[in-house]
């Protein structure tokens, strides 16, 4: 399936320390590979139809909206940020 990037989301990686940007990639593969796989720990965001979040590690997490068949990545930060601004 396809993943694009929003310019926010993109900003937003950027300003995460090198290490987070890693697991970050780590995510986008395992979410290139299987949207559903268990170490994502992804789930519908409460409020929103199309719009999810995954887990990059404890304290971060990624959104993204199922669009057709393209994946849309919408924010990456804090887990509390994350989810109050997806």
């Amino acid at each position: 399936m396809p993943i694009r990037r929003t310019k926010r989301f993109k900003r937003a990686f950027l300003k995460l320390p090198k290490p987070i940007r890693e697991k970050v990639k780590r995510t986008l593969a395992l979410l290139d590979q299987d949207f559903h796989h268990s170490s994502l720990r992804a789930k519908r965001l409460s409020g929103y139809k199309d719009i999810f979040y995954a887990r990059v590690d404890r304290n971060h997490r990624l959104t993204y909206e199922r669009r057709g068949g393209v994946l849309i990545l919408r924010n990456v930060s804090r887990h509390d940020e994350t989810l109050e601004n997806p």
